[in-house]
């Protein structure tokens, strides 16, 4: 069967012209929603996937309209293949139940893993070049080093707890007792 997706990103958006085609194609059953390609709480693609059965062709206008996002595309290709389906861009001509079509499939999921490859190398090399330069990165920390030992000595002293330490320097009590723990445990 073939089983088609609409997807339109704003409520202003109509998904006629993409259900039109989808008819058109062969489309027995069509799913569509409206929300954002890059989300992937997309209750009507779900649906879609789950009721994907062997031999049963999901089917959309165009690849962005599956989702925005090559890692998600990715996985979604990846679950209609464990359902032994397969997947059909009217657009792009994309058809993974050719031999073509997975041969297309797969040199789009090895470009993804190379992009993959590559940012995780620029982004080990960019922490490395901030840790020489004595950049440590992350988000500041909420006490500085002198109000963490005013609430070391008021709680040792039994003066505050430490909920009472957190209001009177206007932090969350975990991060009073993150610090109580490190400090304590050290």
């Amino acid at each position: 069967m073939l089983i088609g997706y609409a997807r339109v990103s704003t409520s202003d958006q109509d998904t006629a012209a993409q259900k039109t085609a989808l008819k058109t194609a062969g489309c027995e059953l069509i799913f569509s929603e409206k929300a954002s390609g890059g989300r992937w709480d997309r209750p009507e693609l779900h649906k879609l996937l789950s009721q994907l059965r062997k031999s049963d062709v999901l089917v959309v206008w165009k690849l962005d309209r599956l989702s925005r996002s090559l890692h998600d595309v990715l996985t979604i290709m990846e679950r209609v293949k464990e359902k032994k389906a397969g997947f059909r861009s009217l657009t792009e001509s994309v058809d993974t139940t050719t031999p073509a079509g997975r041969m297309m499939m797969q040199m789009v999921g090895a470009f993804a893993e190379f992009e993959r490859a590559m940012l995780k190398e620029r982004t080990h090399a960019g922490l490395e070049a901030a840790r020489k330069e004595g950049r440590i990165g992350g988000r500041p920390p909420k006490l500085k080093a002198q109000q963490q030992q005013e609430i070391l000595r008021l709680v040792k002293k039994g003066k505050k707890t430490a909920a009472a330490a957190a209001r009177l320097f206007g932090v969350h009590p975990a991060t009073v007792s993150r610090l109580l723990h490190k400090k304590l445990a050290a």
